[in-house]
């Protein structure tokens, strides 16, 4: 057998999603790395194809609905049950994302970026094996001083029989017809999110969590009010859930002709159209042979890393949801560009390194949900209990003045102000309700850059608006 030709780079990227790409881009774009990503999916990752952008779209599909009630208490004549064609809109999502895809190649290609489509194993510790994704045949080896691991995960399907007659997130951008009824597995950001977009059209919607609130890695204020929304609009959360044993595929087919039944540990059964499986998610990591480098994992199989995205071996990183650190987009594009910095920048940047604190984020539940820093819990444990001063207000946004009192207890805007120390300092920010995904942005900087409250007070509120109570709380 020939022996197989190895190509040389100044850097390897395994992976094309959002924390290769920016790292990439930084490495070969500003500072001419001679630079090779290898993907073996749609480039752009989970973010662009199975993750943030066609689920933000997805949202405002749902939302355009709750719009379209709300206008009728504005004096719209708008008429009930308004039909909307799914399909047409996943086919423009679908379109969108392809275009996204080519986005990221043409973006590559423009900064010198060499990109290979196939699947990526180690077989030295400096040298990665490429099956070519069009054939099992092509292999290929390439060998860099610098290699990064941003692979990404995969969501979890659970080892519960028939559980593979469910869906992950990642199919619930395949559905083309949606179900009448379905249920949803788990307590995250996703399974609310998710849950909150198919309720929002109309779908009968049972949630399954272990505990008695949802997103609990959040702020207590956010689980109660939001499990509480959920539960006030018609989401059916099953609280205290044991799980399920087994599911039966009692009739296969698209939206309402699919049909399953859901046994649950305890003997309880229902039956559904569709069932999302939204438990977690894994490291992307198999079949990369990580023991060949001799790189250490966590028990769950992320890829461990230092505050520099460096593993256990020299010359090779780690970033993104591979680490199982902060798995947001952002995060993975931040820490990627500064990981190219420091390769292969100026000497002044040699310790460029991302900070993990004060990373805000939002879930795009219905309403939206927006978060920065410590929860209370978090901050009194660090603190103490004398150290901290809380501050927290409860209203309905202007926008639902026209709403019967019943609807407005609905849709609540909800903040919370965590402060520190003598000077109270601001370590913690949790909102909720209309718009606090874009409100967060500003604050976030603010929080960021060490804010105190007497700063937010100092700071002129704009008003009428919800974000104006975060500059006025008493």
């Amino acid at each position: 057998m020939a022996p197989i030709e190895t190509k040389t780079y100044d850097y390897i990227v395994i992976g094309g999603g959002s924390g290769g790409s920016g790292s990439a881009r930084r490495a070969s774009g500003w500072y001419g790395a001679k630079t090779l990503i290898v993907e073996s999916g749609r480039s752009g990752g989970t973010c662009v194809n199975v993750g943030c952008v066609p689920k933000k779209m997805t949202w405002h599909f749902a939302s355009l609905n709750e719009e379209l009630h709300a206008a009728r208490h504005y004096g719209y004549d708008v008429p009930e049950n308004i039909k909307f064609d799914y399909g047409s809109f996943k086919r423009f999502r679908d379109s969108r994302i392809k275009q996204l895809n080519g986005v990221y190649e043409n973006n590559w290609g423009k900064e010198g970026i060499d990109l290979v489509h196939g699947r990526a194993r180690f077989v030295e510790p400096k040298v990665i094996e490429v099956t070519a994704a069009d054939s099992t045949e092509t292999k290929i080896r390439y060998t860099a001083k610098h290699i990064l691991i941003a692979v990404g995960g995969h969501p979890i399907v659970p080892g519960v029989q028939g559980a593979e007659h469910g869906i992950t997130s990642d199919g619930f951008f395949e559905i083309e017809e949606l179900p009448k009824k379905w249920a949803v597995v788990g307590a995250g950001y996703i399974a609310v999110e998710l849950a909150g977009v198919l309720a929002a059209v109309g779908v009968e919607t049972h949630m399954f969590i272990r505990g008695d609130t949802f997103l609990r890695k959040f702020d207590p204020m956010i689980q109660e009010t939001m499990t509480a929304r959920y539960e006030a609009v018609g989401i059916k959360v099953h609280k205290q859930h044991k799980g399920f044993k087994e599911v039966q595929l009692l009739k296969d087919g698209k939206g309402a002709d699919k049909v399953l039944k859901l046994i649950g540990v305890e003997g309880d059964e229902i039956e559904v159209n569709e069932l999302l499986w939204a438990v977690g998610r894994a490291p992307e990591v198999e079949d990369l042979h990580l023991e060949i480098p001799g790189v250490k994992q966590s028990r769950s199989g992320h890829v461990i890393v230092d505050e520099f995205q460096n593993t256990s071996v020299e010359g090779i990183y780690a970033l993104g949801d591979v680490t199982g650190q902060a798995e947001l987009t952002p995060v993975a594009i931040a820490a990627g560009r500064q990981l190219g910095n420091r390769l292969f920048g100026t000497p002044e940047l040699k310790y460029a390194r991302l900070s993990y604190e004060n990373i805000p984020t939002v879930v795009f539940s219905h309403p939206e949900v927006g978060t920065i820093g410590l929860t209370e819990p978090q901050a009194r444990q660090r603190f103490g209990d004398d150290k901290i001063k809380v501050y927290t207000t409860r209203f309905t946004a202007m926008f639902y003045d026209p709403f019967p009192t019943e609807e407005k207890k609905l849709n609540p805007t909800q903040m919370k102000i965590i402060c520190a120390g003598p000077e109270e300092k601001v370590v913690g920010l949790h909102i909720l309700g209309l718009g606090v995904g874009e409100m967060l942005q500003g604050f976030g900087v603010a929080i960021k850059m060490g804010a105190t409250k007497k700063d937010f007070d100092s700071c002129v509120a704009i008003h009428p608006t919800s974000s104006e109570e975060l500059v006025t709380m008493r």
